[in-house]
């Protein structure tokens, strides 16, 4: 769905005390190919099919192109994870998709962290401060919807702490590792927003 015209952008680039998030630019390129190249065994098992060519410079710099379109558009927000320590590194990402406005003012919350880096609490802060970008008066969103495959307790883990709230079972819902798999919807909901801005 098209994006409201003349709608704040969401901030480009988002500060917490450990990381600095930033929107997709394509002289992310090389650090992002070697997020992805390092970490394909950690996340085959939770994506579904991809490219043949995905882990490959051509490839990613479109992505980040389109990613950069999207943003400003306003109809999807992806931030590439940065650590102070080293600022030349991608180590995950976070990714609001799917924005929908209208009565609706939703998008879909999707991220990845680098598999060495588990259990720091570091997806906990990315996320919560992108999604209070999301829920602040620039972007309005009144919905976050994540969904998780039921064995993925760390995902679980996470919404949990995050607030989301267990919605249902999606059955089917993607192909993945050569089946449809089930999946665990959960959703955070913006309580501050009272009413969506209406389209001018």
């Amino acid at each position: 769905m098209r994006a409201m015209p003349n709608a704040p952008l969401a901030a480009q680039r988002i500060e917490t005390a450990r990381l600095h998030l930033v929107a997709s630019d394509t002289t992310l390129v090389a650090p992002v190919l070697a997020f992805y190249t390092r970490n394909a065994a950690h996340f085959g098992p939770w994506n579904p099919p991809l490219p043949p060519d995905f882990v490959s410079t051509r490839r990613q710099r479109e992505r980040l192109s389109q990613d950069r379109r999207a943003f400003a558009a306003g109809e999807a927000f992806r931030y590439w994870l940065l650590s102070h320590d080293d600022p030349s590194t991608v180590i995950g990402q976070v990714h609001f998709s799917s924005v929908a406005r209208g009565p609706f003012q939703c998008a879909m919350l999707g991220y990845q962290l680098d598999g060495s880096l588990q259990g720091h609490g570091l997806m906990h802060e990315a996320l919560q401060s992108g999604i209070a970008e999301m829920f602040s008066p620039r972007v309005a969103l009144h919905r976050l919807q994540a969904a998780h495959l039921p064995e993925n307790r760390r995902s679980a883990a996470v919404l949990a702490r995050l607030g989301f709230e267990r919605e249902g079972v999606a059955r089917r819902y993607l192909f993945i590792h050569g089946a449809w798999r089930d999946h665990v919807i959960h959703a955070l909901l913006n309580d501050t927003l009272a009413a969506p801005v209406q389209e001018k």
